[in-house]
């Protein structure tokens, strides 16, 4: 075996060994890592459009608490399911999302994202509950009280499946809400909705004294359209106090009176 072919042998030994340390190092830190511990928790959440807090940091650290019987400082990283964990906060139906990872100095990082409510119900049994932008019911909280459209008055009780209904006055109420809030301008003028035991909805502007006599929920895009021309093209002209109504459950006209 000559010169050349004993320093291609001597190569090809060096790197598998280099390999076979790399590899063991590299098992010896993941080893390491595991039998490591939790340091601590630093939860985050995200606040509302609003700067709002649903939920407080305080309470994500009890829901884990309850959820998992210990406090997870201490808890043994190969012990720690990151999945539950996130899987358990999103049970909270105030949590849209939680995401959870430990970083080199083994701190458990949470970051939970709030839902957004868009409509606050208050139906005839008393009973008070949000609705976010997919129509999911959400408790009032405990913390905070979110501004938002308010809907009042014969209002039946909520259905999972209420998008789903072709008709149901949850539906009603919530797919105007949505459309008031896709208008800037209506979205600042109107703050409640109120239904009839007719099914009639009635709005009440944030400015005025004066009811909107919306009618039942249909040709929805028409009446909001004819309510933003009263709006801008003539109570500039009249005056807020002109009006105590504005109907427009007329087809083509709104009606002052």
């Amino acid at each position: 075996m000559n010169r050349e072919e004993l320093k291609i042998i001597a190569k090809r030994t060096g790197w598998l060994v280099a390999v076979f340390l790399g590899a063991a190092l590299v098992i010896s830190a993941v080893e390491s890592k595991k039998s490591s511990h939790v340091s601590e928790l630093d939860i985050v959440v995200k606040p509302l459009e609003d700067g709002s807090l649903m939920v407080k940091p305080e309470d994500i650290r009890n829901s884990i608490n309850r959820s998992f019987g210990f406090a997870l400082e201490g808890l043994a990283l190969k012990d720690l399911e990151v999945d539950r964990l996130e899987k358990v906060l999103e049970k909270d139906p105030l949590i849209l999302n939680a995401d959870a990872y430990v970083d080199a100095r083994n701190v458990l990082h949470i970051k939970v994202y709030q839902r957004q409510p868009v409509l606050r119900v208050i139906d005839q049994n008393g009973l008070n509950y949000y609705l976010d932008k997919d129509g999911f019911k959400m408790p009032l909280s405990r913390h905070f009280s979110v501004r938002v459209l308010v809907a009042s008055g014969y209002i039946p009780p909520h259905v999972p499946d209420f998008l789903e209904r072709k008709r149901h006055r949850v539906k009603d109420i919530f797919l105007l809400a949505k459309e008031l809030m896709d208008d800037p301008f209506l979205h600042a003028m109107v703050e409640q909705i109120y239904v009839a035991n007719t099914g009639e909805i009635v709005l009440t502007p944030m400015v005025g004294d004066q009811k909107i006599l919306f009618g039942p929920y249909r040709d929805s895009a028409e009446k909001l359209r004819k309510l933003r021309i009263f709006y801008k093209e003539v109570i500039p002209y009249k005056g807020w106090r002109k009006y105590d109504a504005i109907d427009l459950r007329y087809r083509g006209q709104v009606v002052g009176r």
